[in-house]
C-alpha cells in the first residue's frame, strides 16, 4: 500500500485536474458530429450537415458562437473543419471506390456536379479527375 501510495504523489496533480468549460464540450461535440457522418458506406448514405447553421442548431448554439469556440479552440472556422473533412472523404472515395464522381457528389451533399467539382478544384487546387488518376 505504501508503495501505491508513493508512485500516486510522483503523478502530477494537473493530469487528473482537467478545466473543462462549455467552449471545449461545444467543440468537443461538433467534432463528434463532423465525424459521426463518416465514413460514408454507400451510395443511399449521404451527409446531412454541411454547413454551420446546421451544426449550430444541433448543438443548440448560435452560430457566431460556434465559429468564435471553434477559432479559439482549434484555429479553424467551422466552415474550414467541414470543409476540410469533405475533401478528406471525397478523396478517399475517389481513391477506393469506383463510383463515378456525380454519384460521390451527391453522397456528399452536393445537388450538382459542377458546383462539387468547383469546391474540391478551390479547396485542392486539383480536379476530381486528377485525384482519381492520380495525373499529380
Amino acid at each position: 500500500m505504501e508503495l501505491i501510495h508513493y508512485g500516486q504523489k510522483l503523478e502530477p496533480l494537473t493530469t487528473y485536474n482537467y478545466t473543462h468549460n462549455a467552449s471545449a464540450r461545444i467543440c468537443a461535440l461538433f467534432i463528434e458530429l463532423l465525424e459521426r457522418q463518416f465514413p460514408i458506406a454507400s451510395l443511399e448514405q449521404k451527409v446531412t450537415l454541411r454547413t454551420a447553421k446546421d451544426f449550430a442548431d444541433r448543438l443548440s448554439v448560435h452560430t457566431n458562437h460556434l465559429n468564435k469556440v471553434l477559432k479559439v479552440s482549434t484555429g479553424k472556422t467551422t466552415t474550414e473543419h467541414i470543409s476540410n473533412r469533405l475533401v478528406q472523404e471525397a478523396k478517399i472515395l475517389l481513391k477506393q471506390t469506383d463510383w463515378n464522381i456525380s454519384e460521390i457528389a451527391y453522397s456528399l451533399g452536393f445537388e450538382q456536379l459542377s458546383h462539387f467539382s468547383h469546391f474540391f478544384k478551390k479547396q485542392t487546387h486539383l480536379s476530381p479527375i486528377e485525384i482519381r488518376t492520380g495525373a499529380i
